[in-house]
């Protein structure tokens, strides 16, 4: 028996609630719980899924494999089931090596595998830092940043972190266990 929530979600969810719904569905292939949840409350399940339409991708932004990096250092920082299961789901399509998932997950360091750029260390580095609390990002740390990354990429490297930082505490405060996207979840923090 898979483990509930701590709330179950109404009975009725307004139409319009549906509709994202059903688009959720279709781009993730999963009928999420959590758009469920937030039905209780259409004003946050409405700006939860415009956030959500506005996250950089990999398009025109930093690479989809920084990107996901980010994503999944920041689920394990604050160790959400459902976030690892999410955002690690398909990693190996983003050039990531399970190598590189045991150092994210916190069981193996950076030394112990060469295929991360000086870029990438950064980056995962930054999604550590911004995922405690509280935040403090050492002065040095902003500097080493700022001398690898544009101002731009600086704030899609936050923004992506701060995103995932969102969801995995409302996520983590209602209880949603993860969705099966990955088989097993192998990379849960030590």
């Amino acid at each position: 028996m898979e483990p509930n929530a701590y709330i179950k979600p109404p009975e009725r969810i307004p139409f319009y609630l549906k509709l994202g719904m059903f688009i959720s569905n279709r781009v993730t292939k999963k009928d999420l719980l959590v758009p469920k949840l937030l039905a209780w409350y259409p004003k946050v399940a409405i700006s939860s899924a415009v956030l959500e339409s506005l996250v950089a991708h990999g398009k025109k932004d930093l690479n989809e494999r920084i990107l996901k990096l980010i994503r999944i250092q920041s689920s394990m920082s604050v160790a959400c089931p459902f976030c690892i299961d999410m955002n690690s789901f398909e990693y190996k399509k983003s050039g990531i090596s399970e190598e590189e998932m045991q150092v994210l997950a916190g069981r193996a360091n950076f030394d112990q595998v060469d295929s991360f750029s000086s870029r990438e260390i950064l980056a995962i580095e930054y999604a550590k830092f911004i995922s405690q609390s509280p935040v403090n990002i050492p002065i040095e740390f902003i500097e080493k940043i700022k001398s690898e990354f544009t101002e731009r990429e600086i704030v899609i490297l936050s923004s992506t972190a701060a995103q995932v930082n969102y969801w995995a505490r409302l996520i983590k405060a209602l209880g949603v266990p993860a969705a099966g996207f990955l088989n097993k979840c192998d990379f849960t923090m030590n």
